[in-house]
């Protein structure tokens, strides 16, 4: 009898597991290999590179069918350019599957997607979570594919229960990140692969300590390890800095990572000038031109960043925080470089910016909810705001700036 129940008991944990919804996503991507996970969000580390296992796993593609223990595997040998359909199995049941395609080895063209401030669960995340995915499926049917999203920071959001009590839910746990992330952009994630950076309300600048940790495990980082900066190259075509201008903190209390003295400037100044592909772009939270209606620039904090930018030829930077849209004037003041603020993903803040934006450097702004879709031909960098409502962009007169906004390697 005692034997019946133990097995009853196995019997009904092992369904209930498989029974539970499960996320999968591509972790990375490049010309011959992806990475593709898997895992629930009913708790503390269920998803993400370190959760424990959920039994032994197998990936169905190219033909192929290897196992693993761990909650994500790499796939290689694969060929450039070619769109693979997968599907993930438990115990032998599918949990999930996909389309993830690869990159190509040489190119003189990409589309990539840019979003900032965005998880916050709102219906508005939503609606431009459901815009994104329309354009990503609008480009594949025209066989000019979306390759990966460049998220700004603000990923996860928490929140706020009193000002007395402070944050709740800040993403610190997996079940923060089902409403606020996996399924926003379920869809999408299982397409292509979503590379972070870091925004004050993923860490302890301005959160809890913990979200920068599940953070650094639930996403997963070009180079295959946890990294609060990285880099990573697209083809022949296009070089890419992901930085962190946040005071988050794993130990102590909060400080600055963009110190002109710090473990990332000195990297910074090896990886950049290094770079020879004919577009540099960074990426990263806080943007040094900013008209506001809130958040203060950020330019005398990352002024050197603002000189190495202008002495290796970055073109391009995009920045969140402020939660609209802005770009800045190319000129002296920003060393050439086309400063591009998209921080309204899902949080949205409407003050009129006009009679700053002059003294702030800013060329353009509007005030919707918005991401960017980024198309690169050549040497050709057009950006587009897209919504779910129509954006209309203003200089400083009140004037329409049409879009998309063109940007021309040196």
């Amino acid at each position: 009898m005692k034997f019946v129940r133990l097995v009853l008991v196995v019997v009904v944990f092992c369904c209930s597991a498989l029974a539970q919804t499960y996320y999968t996503y591509i972790g990375s991507t490049n010309s011959d290999s992806v990475l593709i996970a898997w895992g629930t969000t009913d708790g503390d580390n269920t998803i993400g590179r370190s959760s424990p296992s959920k039994g032994e796993a197998t990936v169905g593609i190219d033909g192929r069918t290897p196992t693993t223990h761990q909650n994500w595997m790499v796939v290689g040998g694969l060929k450039p350019d070619t769109e693979y359909p997968y599907k993930v199995s438990l115990a032998g049941k599918q949990i999930d599957a996909g389309t993830v395609r690869t990159w190509p080895a040489a190119s003189d063209r990409l589309v990539f997607f840019v979003i900032g401030d965005f998880g916050n669960g709102s219906h508005q995340q939503y609606a431009i979570a459901d815009a994104m995915w329309k354009e990503f499926q609008r480009r594949s049917a025209a066989h000019d594919p979306v390759r990966f999203v460049l998220t700004l920071g603000d990923d996860i959001y928490g929140d706020l229960k009193t000002f007395i009590f402070g944050f709740r839910h800040t993403g610190d746990s997996d079940s923060d990140w089902a409403t606020k992330f996996f399924q926003p952009y379920e869809n999408l994630l299982k397409q292509i692969p979503f590379y972070p950076t870091l925004g004050n309300h993923d860490g302890n600048e301005t959160e809890h300590r913990g979200d920068l940790t599940t953070y650094l495990d639930n996403f997963f980082f070009p180079g295959d390890k946890p990294a609060r900066w990285y880099e990573f190259q697209y083809a022949n075509l296009a070089h890419f800095f992901a930085l962190d201008s946040t005071r988050n903190t794993e130990s102590g209390s909060p400080r600055a990572a963009y110190s002109p003295e710090g473990p990332q400037f000195r990297w910074m100044r090896q990886v950049i000038p290094a770079a020879n592909t004919p577009w540099k772009i960074a990426y990263y939270h806080h943007p040094v031109f900013n008209a506001g209606p809130r958040h203060a620039a950020a330019y005398q904090d990352l002024k050197h960043w603002v000189d190495l930018f202008a002495e290796s030829g970055m073109q391009v930077v995009f920045n969140g925080h402020e939660h609209n849209f802005q770009f800045s004037k190319v000129n002296p003041r920003s060393g050439g470089v086309q400063f591009v603020t998209s921080g309204a993903g899902g949080e949205l803040r409407k003050g009129d910016v006009r009679g700053s934006m002059d003294k702030a450097n800013i060329e353009g702004w509007a005030a919707e909810n918005n991401f960017l879709v980024v198309e690169i031909q050549g040497k050709t960098m057009h950006i587009t705001p897209v919504g779910f409502e129509q954006i209309v962009v203003k200089n400083a007169s009140g004037g329409e700036i049409p879009m998309p906004l063109v940007v021309t390697a040196k």
